[in-house]
Parts: C-alpha cells; sequence; structure tokens
C-alpha cells in the first residue's frame, strides 16, 4: 500500500495513545491487574497493530480491513474508560483528557480511511 507505517499520522497518534493508557492505568488497583487496565492496555496496542499491519497489506482492500477492527477497538477503549470512571479508578479531568486524545485518533483513523477509499476510487 505504500509508505512505511511509522509516518501515518494515525499510527504516531496511537503509540502516544498507548502510552497515555499504560500511564492511566498503572495506577488501578492491583486487583485490576490482569483485569480492566490488562484489557485496556491489549486494546490500544492493537489500534497500533491494526493500523501497521493494514499499511503493510499489498492491496487498498486488504489495508482498509485492518483499520476497521482498529477503530472498533478505539470504542472499546473508550466503554473501557467509561467503567473505569464509574469505578473512581480515574479522575475526570483525566478521562477527559484520554476522551480527547481518542477523538483525535478516531479522526486521524477517519481520514485514513477516506484516503484509501479515495485510492481505490
Amino acid at each position: 500500500m505504500g509508505r512505511c507505517y511509522r509516518h501515518l499520522i494515525a499510527w504516531q497518534k496511537a503509540i502516544k495513545f498507548v502510552t497515555q493508557i499504560h500511564e492511566v492505568t498503572r495506577r488501578f488497583p492491583s486487583e485490576e491487574r490482569y483485569g480492566l487496565a490488562n484489557q485496556l492496555r491489549r486494546a490500544s496496542v492493537s489500534v497500533t497493530s491494526d493500523i501497521a499491519e493494514g499499511q503493510a497489506r499489498l492491496s487498498q482492500k486488504e489495508g482498509h480491513h485492518f483499520l476497521s477492527p482498529a477503530r472498533g477497538s478505539l470504542v472499546e477503549i473508550e466503554t473501557q474508560l467509561l467503567v473505569a470512571r464509574d469505578l473512581k479508578y480515574l479522575q475526570p479531568t483525566k478521562i477527559d483528557a484520554l476522551f480527547a486524545a481518542a477523538d483525535e485518533l478516531g479522526r486521524a483513523l477517519s481520514g485514513l480511511l477516506a484516503s484509501i477509499k479515495n485510492r481505490a476510487a
């Protein structure tokens, strides 16, 4: 599909988001180490991995196929963050910052999807 995945803005934003998720989940209670914290971390890594794998595919159709799960993982993260908020694991200001980062990443993913769709047309 072309360029290296590391040059994609969506991938760069996703990498930063992984770091943010890891930083906040370090403060979760120890009983959540293999529960909610682990789910959040795995889903955030999944976003970056799906973007990279999609970029490595040989066709636009295959590339597009991997971006859909990336968006799904992002929505999964948002849902899990709401659970963390309700369980009082995260302060509202931290949730707001993470949701802003997720929105920005979502827009970058949408732009990448549109770009692939335009090249296929």
